[in-house]
């Protein structure tokens, strides 16, 4: 597939996961892909699959929970094709590094959350604008969650930040739709990934129930979703095939949230 070709897409927390996955598609649909983590070792690896099948990408490390990484990765995620066309903002903090009941919360965590889920995704947003807006074309796309739409026990801060995120692509869509730039989130389930078995074997704990037992019920298809399955709904919002759709979240939850 050529759909994407000769436009630039940044995607963050690309090393592993959801984001690895949607990055080696948008390179398989022709986008050249920088891709953005703090693992440099983990950057190499998705930039050589990516590379070996016949695409192109570049690798920028960022720890996106400091303010000033933060503020100075702009300049250089752009550095390796010239501007951004489509922004996948992915990088992510979940619940399962510190879960813990809103009394007896950890603030440094809450202010850690936020800040990757929800200051970055408005920064490189803002960044990305302006040569969004000069070639009147964009694409933002950020992977929330469908906890952006109902709460999460003992994860407080991950369910604030994406309930905001949700809010800020929203209100970032009512201000650009008219100039060719389209603004959607992408709301994943549980999602197969090193971040959520570490969830899902508290949620196990807490429960008293079977890990295997708890895995399959957790949706109504049965199991949790691979990275895999995700990645085509960006591909497809970041093409021109998608440009009558903004400041829409879709969920891939295996049934679990029907709204």
């Amino acid at each position: 597939m050529t759909e994407l070709k000769d436009r630039v897409a940044l995607v963050t927390g690309a090393g592993r996961g959801i984001g690895r996955a949607i990055s080696i598609a948008l390179a398989r649909a022709g986008a050249s892909v920088v891709v953005a983590a703090r693992s440099e070792d983990e950057l190499s690896e998705a930039v050589k699959t990516i590379s070996s099948a016949g695409g192109k990408a570049a690798a920028v490390s960022v720890d996106l929970s400091h303010r000033q990484q933060t503020f100075d990765f702009p300049s250089r995620a752009i550095e390796p094709y010239g501007a951004i066309d489509i922004l996948v903002n992915n990088a992510g903090v979940g619940s399962s590094t510190d879960p813990r009941p809103l009394a007896d919360f950890n603030d440094e965590f809450w202010d850690r959350t936020l800040a990757v889920n929800l200051t970055a995704p408005y920064m490189l947003s803002r960044a990305v604008l302006p040569h969004m807006l000069s070639q009147q074309w964009g694409r933002i796309i950020t992977v929330a969650s469908i906890n952006s739409r109902r709460g999460s026990v003992h994860g407080c801060a991950y369910a604030a930040s994406k309930h905001g995120v949700l809010g800020l692509m929203r209100s970032l869509a009512l201000e650009v739709s008219s100039c060719g730039i389209t603004v959607n989130c992408i709301c994943p389930g549980p999602v197969a990934t090193r971040m959520n078995d570490l969830r899902i074997r508290y949620d196990a704990d807490r429960l008293g129930r079977d890990l295997k037992e708890h895995e399959q019920d957790l949706t109504l298809v049965g199991g949790r979703a691979a990275p895999e399955d995700i990645a085509p709904m960006a591909v497809y919002l970041a093409g021109d095939q998608a440009r009558m759709i903004t400041g829409q979240a879709y969920n891939i939850c295996g049934g679990i949230n029907m709204a």
